[in-house]
């Protein structure tokens, strides 16, 4: 499955720069849980530059090898943090305070507790960062996303808009 979630006939259905090019600038620190091997990944490496990093974190070991692969063949590896998630955190708790944004597509329906993510990422996010959260329609109910929404206001995440991402529920989220 991670081949085809980082195949380049996935770009005919979501293009990954047009997707993320709204919310990172060149210097920032981006954090993205399930990158998976990498689609949305390097793309973000191009946006921050040399001056900024993506920590990327995954649950497998084999997506983070294959991430780290496609990131070394696109001269981009030295923009990433590829880091394996313990069973019940992301292991992020040195980045309290540092991220600049936080990209959360098709995952939290998949984390063992959302409440406990977005508690995490809310930790992790500076005063005023973002996060863009995007749950796949297919797999997520209408009401299991207000469900994470709430979850999120909870841990002083604000609803800053909706934006249209095709087969998808989102919703950019601001950190008071």
């Amino acid at each position: 499955m991670g081949y085809w979630l980082a195949s380049p006939m996935r770009r005919w259905m979501q293009n990954p720069e047009a997707l993320v090019a709204p919310y990172i600038r060149e210097g920032m620190t981006v954090l993205e849980p399930g990158p998976g091997m990498g689609f949305l990944t390097l793309p973000m490496a191009g946006l921050v530059g040399p001056r900024g990093r993506i920590v990327a974190v995954d649950i497998q070991q084999k997506m983070l090898d294959g991430l780290r692969k496609r990131a070394t063949r696109a001269g981009l590896l030295s923009r990433i943090d590829p880091r394996l998630a313990k069973p019940d955190s992301l292991g992020i708790e040195d980045l309290n305070g540092a991220v600049d944004f936080v990209l959360a597509f098709a995952m939290v329906h998949e984390m063992p507790s959302a409440e406990r993510f977005f508690a995490q990422a809310a930790k992790a996010l500076k005063p005023g960062g973002t996060l863009l959260l995007a749950e796949p329609a297919g797999h997520v109910s209408a009401e299991e996303f207000e469900t994470e929404l709430r979850l999120a206001r909870a841990v002083r995440f604000t609803v800053e808009s909706r934006p249209a991402i095709r087969r998808s529920m989102a919703a950019v989220l601001r950190m008071a």
